[in-house]
């Protein structure tokens, strides 16, 4: 039962999946590991810029791809302006919505015109990029060492420390999220096939796909040829397979046997009909509306996906499939929060906006409205035996075997991420390309960028 999760478990996930600079730390749940957060070096606090008064006013700007969505996270990223307005009325967010895959061009764009948001939302896979190319004024450097305790007290120390840099954490952890296969038990039902034995093999996922696609509708969709320029479930099925996109030494090895496996499997599995060849935002479609048996992705789309499926279909969730005895290794996907505000009046009121979507009563807006993981154990517990709580359980379950996302090397790794989306992953999954000699020939590509 999800009443029953250890929190324990719970934050051995958390620091594995929020360690951007690739190192797994264990975190525990009581006593001083999360009661109190990495001390601030004496030069953050030196830098601490004092609290607004309540009588100044500020309008911040916040650059999202999740607000104005109409199914992955807009809803709640609105609850999450609307509760921190009601908390500091004093303070205006205007918020701007950016397609995920924009976000990077976006921010340089906008700095380069010396425009930049005052705060913005990165995804982690765009992350090494960002703090090597933009403004970014370091998040523990703006509230005061004491200040900076207070808030992150509740929070693993670990976490904080694998996405510091030199002691220092730079952007705030935020949305995170780790891929869950979603179901419709109803299609499974009409194919023959037992909900409650969801398939937990590569193999048994498209026996159990091309089950369903015999009744006339989808099989599965592996969202891999993300829409969103993202490799964190790219990925996940090369890290499943026994691979990795990145090696121990930061050398890419994207065209190893392991990624060329993984990729053909993907192709395989549209090759055979068990998969359409469409865009993972076509996929999504087809799931909400009824019309595919089983989708993996991120969790963020689950609240979107309860309300679709609220009185057309039965909804369930499953764990990462593995490759044959293989261990499951899904990574995560999701963003932190970075200031790039100019001024110290707006550097603080983004402070003040980041504390508050990170508090507690933040996270349980984030978790119960969108469906991203709580990084507070406090808010599982809150919401633990609740239907959002339950359908999140398979994420929760695989917390032993995640792994942390891994960047390319240099100031162009974004453009190495999108070069193996477009010009590899895309071709073979969607396209039938012949996965090692795409990859090889990417593979040459990205050394070039990332060298």
């Amino acid at each position: 039962m999800i009443g029953r999760i250890h929190c324990g478990r719970l934050w051995r996930l958390v620091p594995a999946a929020l360690a951007v600079t690739g190192v797994l730390a264990a975190a525990a749940c009581g006593g001083g590991s999360t009661s109190s957060s990495t001390d601030a070096p004496t030069s953050a606090a030196a830098a601490a810029i004092p609290t607004l008064d309540s009588s100044t006013k500020v309008t911040i700007s916040f650059l999202s791809y999740n607000y104005g969505t109409p199914g992955l996270g807009g809803t709640g990223t609105q609850a999450l302006l609307d509760a921190f307005h009601k908390a500091y009325p004093n303070i205006t967010v205007k918020p701007q919505g950016v397609p995920v895959a924009d976000v990077l061009t976006k921010l340089r764009t906008d700095t380069a015109a010396g425009t930049p948001p005052d705060v913005a939302q990165i995804g982690w896979s765009k992350m090494s990029e960002a703090l090597q190319a933009l403004p970014v004024t370091p998040v523990q450097q703006i509230p005061s060492a004491s200040e900076w305790q207070a808030h992150t007290a509740g929070m693993s120390a670990n976490i904080l420390s694998a996405v510091s840099s030199g002691g220092v954490v730079k952007a705030m952890p935020y949305t995170m999220s780790i891929p869950i296969l979603y179901i419709n038990a109803d299609l499974f039902r009409k194919a023959g096939l037992d909900p409650d034995k969801p398939p937990t093999t590569m193999d048994q996922v498209k026996k159990d796909a091309l089950a369903i696609k015999a009744t006339g509708a989808e099989g599965i969709y592996i969202g891999v040829a993300d829409d969103s320029k993202s490799d964190f479930l790219t990925q996940s099925v090369v890290n499943s397979n026994g691979g990795s996109l990145v090696g121990k030494d930061g050398e890419e090895t994207v065209d190893s046997p392991a990624a060329v496996g993984a990729l053909t499997a993907m192709g395989d599995l549209t090759k055979s009909g068990a998969q359409p060849a469409v865009s993972s935002a076509s996929a999504v479609s087809a799931f909400t509306s009824g019309k595919l048996g089983m989708l993996l992705t991120s969790t963020a789309l689950m609240t979107s996906a309860q309300k679709a499926a609220t009185g057309k279909f039965e909804l369930r969730t499953s764990g990462f499939p593995t490759f044959g005895s293989k261990p499951a290794k899904p990574t995560y996907s999701g963003a932190g929060l970075a200031i790039l505000a100019k001024d110290d009046v707006h550097k603080r009121a983004a402070w003040e906006f980041v504390k508050f979507v990170t508090s507690e009563a933040g996270f349980e807006i984030i978790t119960s409205q969108i469906g991203y993981l709580p990084l507070r154990p406090a808010v599982a517990t809150k919401l633990a035996g609740t239907p959002i709580l339950k359908l999140l359980q398979p994420s929760l379950s695989q917390l032993d075997t995640v792994t942390p996302y891994t960047s390319f090397k240099g100031t162009q790794a974004n453009q190495a991420v999108v070069a193996l989306q477009d010009e590899a992953v895309a071709p073979i999954v969607l396209r039938g390309a012949d996965p090692a000699p795409t990859l090889a020939s990417v593979a040459d590509k990205i050394r070039k960028l990332t060298t």
